[in-house]
């Protein structure tokens, strides 16, 4: 895949607004992921060139923390919890009911690209177990029944 001119000047751009820091990969992937929704290989070479950091070390970072995808996203990612608190107040069986109601596993995203679903090891919201995530708005404790709600919903939104 080769990528756009200006997806290359937006990356080597968001290399050199951290240039001067000490220790800028984070921030730079951070904001790459942002602005161009994941980060492939391509896209961890450029960084490699601007920062003078080996592929191999941009690659660790990018597999070992969940908020970085190596593939594009759905436009709403919806995050359910499985931590131990959300897991034993039936989180698991809310992401098999996203996953069945959707067709995709987790880390997929439908056909249609409105959708990526993630499990999620714990979003810190033991309290209103089991709890998920989508685009960063939180649903307290979510029930089978509400599953559908929720996705129709979102499908709703792009009907607008």
């Amino acid at each position: 895949m080769r990528l756009r001119k200006e997806a290359v000047d937006m990356i080597k751009s968001i290399c050199n607004r951290y240039k001067d820091e000490p220790s800028p990969l984070m921030l730079v992937l951070s904001d790459v992921q942002k602005e161009y929704g994941y980060i492939p290989l391509e896209v961890q070479e450029i960084i490699s060139d601007q920062l003078n950091i080996p592929v191999s070390d941009i690659y660790g970072v990018v597999t070992f923390y969940s908020f970085f995808s190596l593939t594009p996203k759905g436009r709403y990612v919806i995050g359910v919890c499985i931590g131990t608190a959300c897991y034993v107040k039936g989180g698991q069986n809310v992401l098999d009911k996203f996953g069945e109601l959707l067709k995709i596993k987790q880390g997929q995203t439908t056909e249609d690209g409105l959708f990526t679903l993630d499990g999620l090891r714990c979003i810190g919201a033991c309290g209103i177990a089991p709890a998920i995530t989508i685009n960063g708005k939180v649903y307290p404790k979510v029930k089978l029944a509400d599953v559908a709600g929720i996705i129709n919903e979102y499908r709703n939104k792009e009907m607008e």
